[in-house]
């Protein structure tokens, strides 16, 4: 005896109740969520298979840029290729002659940006977990209601029924089995990125220091 699994499933498949709790919960997702943030959630699905974040590459890389700033100075590094946006911003800062403290302000104000946008889309995918069980009692009242106009047709009956008690299990799957959890990884991914992120602070601040003191004799050069 061999197990059918779409025949398992048939009674459990409902186009209307689907229609209902997904169609309804993505239009209330859309109405509360700014575009930009929209978007921004949904590229994040894209991060949900990656690695957790790991700056000990990016610490590496700017230990060998503080070698080579020592032993060829900081315009060196201006032939550098730097594949993160934000070393890449405060080296180019540092080779522009930016202090030590603008550099930290730069560092703090890029990871806080990017945290509160992945943020952001975190909040999508919180919200719609929310709206998904809502969304489901919707479908499940439109059932009732379906069901209760066609009393008087029994083989009306069945689909109202079913469409109200699949909405409530529909909006308890998209929300526990697809919304939440995406939520909490993404979430788990901002956390552990911004942690990261704040370890590469201290070398390029250190860099920065390290270049400064020839840039003020330079322009103190240039003033005499």
């Amino acid at each position: 005896m061999t197990f059918d699994l779409a025949s398992a499933l048939a009674p459990f498949l409902d186009p209307v109740a689907a229609g209902i709790v997904v169609g309804g919960t993505v239009v209330a997702t859309m109405l509360r969520t700014p575009v930009r943030d929209l978007a921004d959630g949904m590229a994040a699905l894209a991060r949900l298979p990656r690695r957790r974040f790991d700056a000990g590459g990016l610490l590496d890389q700017v230990g060998a840029f503080t070698r080579i700033a020592r032993r060829h100075g900081v315009m060196a590094l201006d032939r550098s290729v730097i594949t993160d946006p934000d070393v890449s911003a405060a080296v180019f800062a540092i080779i522009d002659g930016q202090g030590p403290d603008d550099v930290a302000v730069m560092l703090r104000d890029a990871r806080r940006l990017r945290t509160e946008r992945q943020l952001a889309a975190v909040e999508m995918w919180s919200g719609a977990a929310e709206v998904a069980p809502a969304m489901g009692m919707i479908g499940t009242l439109i059932g009732l209601v379906a069901m209760f106009t066609r009393m008087t047709d029994p083989s009306a009956i069945g689909a109202a029924m079913a469409v109200a008690l699949l909405a409530t299990l529909y909006g308890a799957i998209l929300a526990n089995l697809v919304c939440s959890p995406i939520a909490v990884r993404l979430r788990r991914q901002v956390r552990v990125e911004a942690v990261e992120r704040a370890r590469l602070e201290a070398p390029l601040v250190a860099l920065a220091a390290r270049a400064r003191p020839k840039d003020l004799a330079r322009d103190m050069a240039h003033a005499a």
